[in-house]
């Protein structure tokens, strides 16, 4: 009798053993991997729209007082909440993805991402906001917006790509 007969899921292919634990940390570097492509694609978004006047990278001092580390790093805080930011972007929002993706609408990965991107993106645009007002308001919405499609598009196509099965473990 087939998995699908009897109602239960079969990861098991030929080339991929879906039990092993050899599998889970698979998953887990796909993940990685997929998580620090779409943070940096979103860095350089970031970036350019810094160079516009949409974006300020002071705003990565919000995650280090967050978590009550600014008196600690208080010279280093751009750069320790960028990290954090990375941290972020690398470990703990392609979790979240491989864990309600499937849930996502698309037909891919990619697709699925770029509508997680933008879920994302309404948190992102609140928490990382400094008082923006007319013109730069308008880019600094752009630009979050923007980084965030960009990041969830190639968090997913980096699934797509690397994945090569329909379902994760995790």
């Amino acid at each position: 009798m087939s998995s699908t007969e009897t109602g239960e899921d079969d990861f098991e292919s030929p080339e991929y053993d879906g039990d092993s634990v050899t599998g889970i940390v698979f998953d887990g570097l796909i993940g990685a991997v997929s998580g620090a492509v779409g943070t940096a694609a979103m860095t350089v978004v970031l970036l350019v729209g810094a160079t516009l006047g949409g974006f300020d990278v002071e705003s990565f001092v919000t995650v280090v007082e967050l978590i009550g580390l600014d008196a600690v790093v208080s010279g280093y805080a751009v750069a320790v909440g960028y990290l954090l930011f990375l941290t972020g972007g690398t470990v703990m929002w392609p979790l979240l993805f491989v864990s309600l993706g499937r849930y996502l609408p698309g037909g891919t990965w990619a697709r699925r991402g770029t509508v997680f991107g933008a879920v994302l993106w309404t948190g992102f645009v609140l928490a990382f906001y400094t008082g923006y007002a007319g013109a730069a308001l308008a880019a600094y919405v752009a630009v979050t917006l923007a980084g965030h499609l960009i990041y969830g598009f190639c968090l997913g196509a980096v699934f797509d790509y690397l994945g090569g099965r329909e379902e994760p473990l995790v």
